[in-house]
C-alpha cells in the first residue's frame, strides 16, 4: 500500500492529486504543523532524515521530494498518459516544467515569504527601520526581478498552448499547480496574468483535485 506523509498546507497535497489521476489505491497519514514556527513535527524525522514533506513510503521504500515523486508515479503508470514517452516531442517540455517548478519557481516566492515575515516582524522598535530598509533592498534587488521574470515566462508558455507541456494535461501540470498557486496568492504582482489564473481555474475544477482536497484536508497556500 502507498501511504503519503502529508503535511497540512504543503507541497505534499500533489501527492494525493496526482495519485487520485491515477486511481491508485492510498492512505494518508497527517501531520501538524507547530503553530508557532509552521515548521513539520519531529515525528516526520522517523520516515525521512530531513523531517520534511511530502515522503511517500511503500513497503521498505521511501520516497522524498515532490518532483522525483511525481515524476516516479508518472513513469511507472504509463497507461495514464501523463507523461510523454521518451522520443516524444513535447517530452523535454513536459521535463523542463517538471523541474521548474522547485528548482526556479518556488526560489523567488520563498524568500518573498521570508522577507515580508522579516519586514513584519515585532522587532524592537529602535531596529524596526533598519529591518524594512533591508528588506526593501532585497525586495527590489534579488527578489522582485527574478519573480517578475518567472511569471512572464510562465504566463507566455500558457499563452501559446493550454497546459505547460503542450495541449494535453501531464504530470507537470500537476508539479506546476504549487507555484502558480502560490503567485497567485502570495506573489503580490500587479500583473494581470489572465493565462496563470485560467491554468488555476482549470486545475481546480479538475474532480481529481477536488477529491485530493477531500483526503488531505483544508489546504491554505503557504499560511
Amino acid at each position: 500500500m502507498i501511504v503519503v506523509h502529508h503535511l497540512e498546507h504543503s507541497r505534499s497535497q500533489r501527492v494525493l492529486w496526482m495519485l487520485e489521476e491515477l486511481g491508485l489505491a492510498y492512505e494518508v497519514r497527517r501531520y501538524r504543523r507547530d503553530p508557532e514556527t509552521m515548521l513539520a513535527p519531529a515525528s516526520l524525522r522517523a520516515v525521512h532524515i530531513l523531517g520534511k514533506s511530502p515522503v511517500v513510503t511503500e513497503g521498505e521504500q521511501v520516497f522524498a521530494e515532490s518532483g522525483a515523486i511525481i515524476e516516479h508515479l508518472a513513469e511507472r503508470n504509463p497507461a495514464a498518459g501523463l507523461a510523454p514517452a521518451p522520443g516524444d516531442p513535447e517530452r523535454f517540455r513536459y521535463l523542463y516544467w517538471l523541474h521548474f517548478a522547485e528548482g526556479s519557481a518556488m526560489t523567488p516566492l520563498f524568500l518573498k515569504l521570508i522577507i515580508d515575515r522579516l519586514e513584519g516582524s515585532r522587532a524592537p522598535l529602535i531596529v524596526r527601520p533598519v529591518i524594512r530598509s533591508i528588506a526593501r533592498r532585497m525586495h527590489r534587488t534579488l527578489v522582485t526581478p527574478r519573480l517578475e521574470d518567472n511569471l512572464d515566462l510562465m504566463e507566455a508558455e500558457l499563452a501559446r498552448t493550454t497546459w505547460f507541456a503542450g495541449d494535453r494535461f501531464t504530470a507537470a501540470d500537476i508539479q506546476m499547480s504549487f507555484p502558480v498557486q502560490v503567485a497567485l496568492a502570495r506573489g503580490g504582482s500587479v500583473k494581470a496574468l489572465p493565462h496563470l489564473r485560467s491554468f488555476a481555474e482549470r486545475i481546480e475544477s479538475r474532480p481529481s483535485y477536488k477529491r485530493a482536497l477531500e483526503r488531505g484536508g483544508k489546504f491554505e497556500i503557504l499560511r
